[in-house]
């Protein structure tokens, strides 16, 4: 299986080719079929919300989901590895843990992205601020559109429920100025909860090492011309463990958002990988 994937997202690779036309270039797409899907789980503390997380994934995606990544470190809790084992326990063919070799948020995700086997990715958390119950409405909107990114948008949904003020007018006004550095109509590009193909997550060179990432998984797709859709959700604090992004380090999101603004469009892409292996018997 991950000698097949790994042939197609070479082919797709391939088929992101930037061809230079007057110091401008086009991105030439290969539409992607929606077949299966990956969720990401990055877990520290949170344990009756991982669980949660996961049987709601299993009771609203049968038939797409094929991975859940439960990514943990060296922070994470032995309650919280406990109730991860107790769902591998139920779900063995679904759910697995995985041990990022990366540190940070950053290095949680490019694990996940490592060992994806759906055709699609989903980014969320395990702490009920991502919706578990919205997942079957990206997945509707992936199946319509999939090809593009599809991102869940508090400020288009049903707003947030327990966010500290300061950070929300400061979220409203970062959404207002990169929609328009972009020149772009999305209205949450900072919440991390989002389904990208597969074969781009593993074709674009990520940078970032901590929640930036979040961004730099929209950012640099739409520089390279992918749609991306919008689909409204909600949001309320959780109620287990806290928030390993303080507010101070929210002001490193200008860093990603402005550098690749700026970026050479064939430096956003990974350089072409060697022909994979065949898979023998």
């Amino acid at each position: 299986m991950f000698a097949r994937l790994a042939r197609e997202t070479g082919a797709r690779r391939r088929a992101l080719n930037l061809v230079a036309k007057d110091e401008a270039f086009e991105v030439q797409q290969l539409a992607a079929n929606f077949e299966s899907l990956t969720a990401v789980l990055p877990t520290l503390e949170e344990t009756h919300s991982l669980t949660h997380t996961i049987e709601v994934l299993m009771a609203d995606l049968p038939g797409d989901l094929v991975q859940i990544l439960v990514i943990v470190c060296d922070r994470t809790t032995e309650k919280a590895l406990g109730h991860a084992q107790a769902a591998v326990t139920k779900y063995p063919d679904v759910v697995s843990i995985h041990w990022q070799e990366k540190p940070f948020f950053g290095g949680a995700i490019l694990k996940a992205f490592d060992v994806s086997t759906g055709s699609h990715t989903l980014l969320m958390a395990p702490d009920l601020e991502t919706k578990p119950e919205d997942a079957k409405v990206l997945v509707a909107a992936a199946k319509e559109h999939p090809a593009a990114v599809i991102t869940a948008s508090r400020w288009a949904g049903g707003g947030f429920h327990g966010y500290n003020r300061a950070k929300l007018l400061a979220n409203w006004l970062f959404q207002k100025s990169f929609a328009l550095l972009y020149g772009m109509g999305l209205t949450d590009t900072t919440f991390g909860y989002r389904i990208l193909p597969t074969y781009l997550t593993k074709t674009i060179r990520w940078e970032e090492a901590r929640h930036p990432f979040v961004l730099e998984t929209i950012v640099k797709p739409l520089r390279l011309g992918m749609q991306v859709v919008e689909v409204p959700t909600s949001w309320t604090a959780r109620v287990e463990g806290e928030s390993v992004n303080p507010f101070i380090r929210n002001f490193e999101y200008f860093r990603p958002g402005l550098r690749t603004r700026f970026m050479k469009k064939e430096n956003i892409l990974k350089p072409e990988s060697p022909t994979p292996p065949t898979e023998t018997a």
